[in-house]
């Protein structure tokens, strides 16, 4: 794992750069691509930051990767999350109530208008973290609303813009993103959340591998 607590720009560091066949092979120091940029942050075990992603006060629990071209500000990640390239978490937004919504009124000391910064306006965002919960996949260019929590399981089809909470296990697509149905019959997502399989150790999720291929004989086995 990897704890960043100030601004640091990672130019091709690749914490576990050994390969086999071929292809990257993953430890339990995460595998961080060139120009992956991290201000207080947590990165967990097993994890990949593929280039140009960034994390800002944010958490990214083990087993979970980003693809590339990814955003994650003020936000927890869990663990066994699939983030898809030009994913964006907790968007900045703009005052739209003041008579300029341009970003010189709170960004002050970039345009000379001021020694400090609105930092009011920051600390909104900041209030506003967005919670992915465990095993959830984000397709291609999703756009994660501030505040808003995605639930256990849960997918988000490409292009999707999530402005509400999204259930454990739904799918939800467009814009704004709305349910299409859920991943599994209630009976097994109950299953599914009472056994927590993410909480499992490595040895112990390479020991049940297979099981996790079947979801009846999963849950028929440890529910």
């Amino acid at each position: 794992m990897l704890n960043v607590a100030h601004d640091e720009t990672m130019r091709h560091y690749d914490v576990y750069p050994e390969t086999r066949g071929g292809r990257k092979q993953l430890g339990p120091e995460p595998f961080i691509h060139a120009n992956v940029h991290l201000r207080d942050a947590y990165v967990g075990r097993w994890t990949e930051l593929g280039p140009n992603t960034s994390l800002l006060e944010s958490t990214f629990g083990d087993y979970s990767y980003a693809a590339g071209d990814v955003s994650i500000h003020y936000a927890d990640v869990g663990k066994f999350c699939s983030i898809a390239s030009h994913v964006c978490i907790n968007p900045g937004n703009h005052p739209m109530q003041r008579v300029t919504q341009h970003h010189f009124t709170y960004r002050r000391a970039m345009y000379g208008f001021g020694t400090q910064d609105d930092e009011g306006f920051f600390n909104w965002r900041r209030a506003h973290r967005c919670v992915i919960g465990h095993d959830v996949w984000l397709g291609h260019g999703v756009i994660v609303m501030p505040g808003v929590k995605i639930g256990i399981g849960a997918v988000v089809g490409s292009g999707a813009v999530v402005t509400k909470d999204v259930e454990p296990y739904t799918i939800v697509v467009g814009v704004p993103a709305v349910p299409k149905r859920q991943r599994f019959a209630p009976h097994i997502i109950e299953a599914l959340l009472q056994i927590a399989w993410w909480e499992w150790d490595h040895a112990l999720l390479a020991e049940r591998f297979d099981d996790l291929l079947d979801v009846e004989r999963f849950v028929e086995k440890y529910g």
